[in-house]
């Protein structure tokens, strides 16, 4: 798997594609969000839209950066799931927990309120 991230209106977006199966991976993953909530920003966006798969261990990783966010009063939002991983989410029930959106607009819309 391949991500990037960037800093943007006090949110961290990642951007992941390929496949998410947790390893070295989510490491990196969770020590970019640490980075992130180190510096006092408590909104993440999440890109899955060029994610191919996730495993239960990529599931396990993106519980972690939840956890992560809400114990700083945060939230994680996942952008733009690809029709396999959005029926991932609905199986596994993560889209009652996690909040899915469309658009990085659409989350700084909701954060304004």
């Amino acid at each position: 798997m391949n991500f990037s991230k960037e800093i943007k209106s006090n949110a961290i977006i990642l951007r992941l594609s390929g496949d998410l199966i947790g390893e070295d991976d989510g490491v990196r993953l969770i020590g970019a969000v640490s980075e992130a909530l180190d510096q006092k920003i408590v909104t993440c966006i999440i890109d899955i839209s060029e994610l191919r798969y996730i495993n239960s261990s990529g599931i396990g990783v993106l519980i972690t950066i939840l956890t992560k966010f809400r114990n700083k009063s945060g939230e994680v939002y996942l952008m733009k799931p690809s029709e396999n991983v959005k029926k991932l989410l609905i199986i596994t029930k993560l889209n009652a927990i996690f909040q899915v959106v469309q658009s990085e607009e659409e989350v700084f819309l909701k954060e304004k309120k």
